[in-house]
């Protein structure tokens, strides 16, 4: 009897330390994946930034602009961060001095 309520305790000592963070973190980025959107600055997990200008239709492939006049067509898994959103921006580094930021 003791030992299967170690090997019961040795399953939910391991759920709480790697099953359920994991469920978590995949839960957030599928969150993230979703919330991407036309006008977010994004990085790819190749390390490519730009910004979204349009998403196809069945919406698992964005345009990526890198450049004026450049842009990647990339599926939305490869999304890796977005480092500001259209609706506001999550950027919060500091201002280099000599540079106004109300530009």
């Amino acid at each position: 009897m003791d030992s299967i309520i170690i090997i019961v305790a040795l399953f939910a000592i391991m759920y709480f330390l790697m099953i359920r963070p994991q469920r978590k973190r995949a839960a957030e980025r599928a969150a993230m994946l979703r919330a991407a959107d036309i006008g977010d600055e994004v990085a790819t997990v190749g390390g490519v930034i730009g910004k979204i200008v349009a998403v196809e239709e069945p919406g698992e492939v964005v345009c990526i602009e890198v450049d004026s006049d450049v842009e990647l067509r990339v599926q939305r898994r490869a999304i890796g961060e977005i480092i500001t959103s259209a609706g506001g921006g999550t950027d919060d580094s500091p201002v280099p001095d000599g540079v106004d930021e109300s530009e």
